[in-house]
């Protein structure tokens, strides 16, 4: 299983709380971003190895999270 980071914790936390899949936050990040991002992109999000500021941003305002402390 791979290592999350705190703010990837919080994603899958969320995620589980609102009865949504990975699958869900990849379209809406997408669509709301206008960006291309996928689960590959979301993985490495989740493992803290990257954190786009837009696609972050994104991903809080859809999931009601703060944004993770740097």
């Amino acid at each position: 299983m791979p290592k999350f980071c705190d703010f990837g914790k919080e994603i899958k936390k969320k995620l589980e709380d609102i009865d949504q899949s990975q699958e869900w936050l990849i379209s809406k990040v997408a669509n709301d971003t206008g960006k291309y991002f996928d689960s590959g992109y979301l993985h490495r999000i989740l493992r803290g190895e990257i954190a786009t500021p837009g696609i972050v941003s994104s991903i809080c305002k859809i999931l009601d999270i703060p944004a993770p402390k740097q």
